[in-house]
């Protein structure tokens, strides 16, 4: 598994997390912090008008709302969201994912394709990748010794 393609087809057919969950920049804080609870993931595409307008994650609400003092309940997702999103598309690598996380101490990378979200990534995502990649190898290479 070496495309971000092959990586996003692999959770659909395992049914891991494979869905976008998305909230809209007007909500309330407090309905983002519980969609993530609810699905049991650690950041939100905010989505306006079917298109991405920013990320919203766990990491934005402890450090945007808890830290400041703000109230979850009136505070809007836009105020707190990250809107200079790093993304990437099907085509790319699983170690340009890591890279890209790793140089913007990021977490989730927003999957797009033609300029519409088709997933989204997490670094546990990749790191089960990168674990199964090297088991594999790892086969591989017992084989050829024992052959």
């Amino acid at each position: 598994m070496h495309t971000v393609k092959q990586l996003i087809g692999a959770k659909i057919a395992a049914n891991e997390k494979a869905a976008v969950w998305a909230v809209k920049s007007d909500a309330p804080v407090l309905e983002a912090i519980k969609i993530m609870a609810e699905k049991k993931i650690g950041a939100l595409l905010v989505i306006d008008k079917d298109e991405m307008a920013g990320i919203v994650s766990e990491r934005d609400y402890a450090r945007k709302v808890i830290l400041h003092g703000k109230s979850s309940h009136e505070t809007p997702v836009s105020e707190i969201m990250s809107t200079n999103v790093i993304s990437v598309e099907p085509n790319d690598t699983i170690d340009k994912c890591m890279e890209l996380m790793s140089q913007h101490n990021i977490r989730h990378l927003p999957v797009l394709e033609r300029g519409k979200v088709t997933g989204i990534l997490s670094v546990g995502d990749l790191v089960k990748a990168i674990i199964a990649n090297q088991r594999q190898t790892i086969q591989e290479l017992e084989g050829y010794i024992m052959s």
